[in-house]
């Protein structure tokens, strides 16, 4: 719900006032409000109905649950956020010559809103279910389907609104898409070190001692040598990438380290969840 209720702040905020654009079934009722005048709330909420009756057949009710609870819940603060803007307590930020400003917090805000719903397993309706519905039945990529809808909604809203805003909504959608992957997996980040070594022990006590890090040991023997080697895994955060350099070329210069990003590190020494 919090995170429905940051993307119908983005719409209403950044993305109406300015006449921008957006994906999915949210574009076309965008499309309905620009062309016709109809309330984001309620075309929202009615194009997805027939969505919902045919991924209810289909998909079955586990799977189409969150779906409707996130699109009502949607259209509810959709409707909430019209009635502020009608009463004059929250003035939409409008711009007439500074439209990458508008784009790029309408990207991080509609973001951060969806990273959210997807995060804790919910979606806001509309081309999910028929990026679902077609992979199920046809087999297809779904975020090759999503994409595909996308690229014709977008296309289509060249009847109503300049070339130029186009290209600005592009801008917002990919800010968008980088927000959404960085709420999704985190934002905290560490780096795993793989070392590759014929002291693996050595290493793992230095590193348990001087670091107080968990280290795990896997049995490895090198393909071209045969020699019996160790790996030693080891996940630490960005200010101590150093350290653990440090204290691996102390123990063995000639090991090899390969040092890979992880997000979202659940456990002790980290964050629980």
């Amino acid at each position: 719900m919090f995170g429905t209720a940051v993307y119908a702040f983005g719409l209403h905020y950044f993305i109406i006032p300015n006449q921008l654009m957006e994906g999915g079934v949210t574009g076309i009722a965008i499309l309905l409000n620009y062309a016709l005048g109809w309330p984001l709330s309620i075309s929202t909420l009615v194009l997805n109905i027939p969505l919902f009756i045919v991924g209810w057949r289909i998909l079955g009710r586990s799977q189409i649950g969150y779906s409707i609870f996130g699109t009502v819940s949607l259209s509810v603060f959709l409707a909430l956020m019209e009635k502020l803007i009608h009463l004059g307590w929250i003035v939409p930020f409008r711009t007439s010559n500074d439209y990458i400003l508008a784009a790029l917090y309408a990207g991080v805000t509609l973001g951060f809103g969806l990273g959210i719903v997807f995060r804790f397993g919910g979606t806001t309706g509309g081309a999910d279910i028929v990026a679902r519905i077609a992979s199920k039945m046809k087999g297809w990529s779904m975020g090759q389907v999503i994409l595909t809808l996308d690229v014709i909604i977008i296309g289509v809203s060249l009847i109503y609104i300049p070339k130029e805003k186009v290209l600005y909504t592009l801008v917002a959608v990919f800010i968008a898409s980088k927000m959404i992957d960085f709420i999704q997996e985190g934002a905290y980040a560490a780096k795993a070190f793989s070392i590759f070594t014929e002291n693996g022990e050595r290493l793992a006590t230095l590193i348990t001692q001087e670091m107080e890090r968990g280290v795990t040991l896997f049995p490895a023997r090198g393909a071209y040598s045969g020699k019996q080697k160790e790996v030693v895994y080891c996940v630490v955060s960005r200010q101590e990438i150093r350290r653990m350099k440090t204290i691996i070329r102390s123990i063995d210069p000639l090991a090899f380290i390969v040092i890979t990003d992880v997000h979202d590190v659940l456990g002790e020494g980290f964050k629980e969840e």
